[in-house]
């Protein structure tokens, strides 16, 4: 009586271990890819998942979308410029089935993938178009990436240049680049100034020649704003035109 009462412990214990085993319970986020004899049967999920014990068996797969960081390549622009860059792959996982049947490990084959097409895409562009074109160089990222993980059932959405570190020797010329520039333009502007005071004065003069009468308004306006100041001893210039008369005599 013992040993059958043991026998039916040990049966109870079977049952309860594979009752565990077929039943399996997926997030809203998840999917299990099943194999059925070492067969894919497809992908199944969210929910309550039953699995044939011994014979079947599930992949959990992640859906959401993964952020993932490229290391910084050093990369030898087309200019020949030697420049630090790293990136951000925003992807996800879209069809299951692929992603576990078509590549070993869809995360690090994307991450392996990033970096390669990375250095391929900045070494065919000059530095100035690194730096001032990263929406396009992010763009067309986004583009190859998206078309290499398609057949693994990965969707790139985003790639994003995070940092671009150039040579200190790089930089110091650059800012003095950018230092001559700002004189160039300060000296350019100046020059702008310069000439349009000098057409407006050339009109001023012309208005004097055609009406003398404003030249003498011009003086006597001159003469009470130096009166308003606050000086010992003011200096007020007779016009030629004033005195002419007594040099005639």
């Amino acid at each position: 009586m013992a040993i059958f009462s043991g026998g039916m412990f040990f049966v109870m214990v079977v049952v309860a271990v594979f009752f565990a085993m077929s039943f399996k319970v997926l997030n809203e986020y998840e999917r299990g890819v099943i194999f059925r004899l070492g067969r894919i049967i497809g992908a199944k999920g969210p929910g309550l998942i039953i699995l044939v014990p011994v014979i079947d068996r599930m992949l959990r797969v992640d859906l959401r979308t993964v952020t993932m960081d490229v290391p910084p390549q050093d990369i030898i622009t087309k200019d020949n410029v030697t420049v630090k860059v790293n990136a951000v792959v925003y992807f996800r996982v879209v069809e299951p089935n692929r992603a576990v049947v078509e590549v070993e490990n869809y995360l690090l084959a994307t991450s392996k993938l990033a970096q390669t097409t990375l250095r391929s895409v900045v070494g065919q562009v000059e530095l100035d178009t690194l730096l001032a074109g990263r929406d396009q160089i992010n763009t067309s990222l986004q583009a190859i990436l998206d078309q290499q993980t398609e057949p693994w059932g990965v969707k790139v959405t985003n790639v994003e240049l995070k940092q671009v570190d150039l040579p200190n020797e790089m930089q110091r010329a650059m800012a003095k680049q950018a230092e001559a520039e700002r004189e160039r333009r300060a000296k350019v502007i100046a020059a702008e100034g310069e000439f349009e005071a000098s057409q407006k004065l050339a009109e001023a003069a012309k208005v004097m020649d055609a009406q003398p009468m404003t030249l003498q308004l011009r003086y006597l306006q001159t003469i009470r704003e130096m009166s308003s100041e606050k000086a010992t001893m003011t200096i007020v210039p007779l016009p030629i035109d004033l005195i002419s008369v007594f040099m005639k005599k």
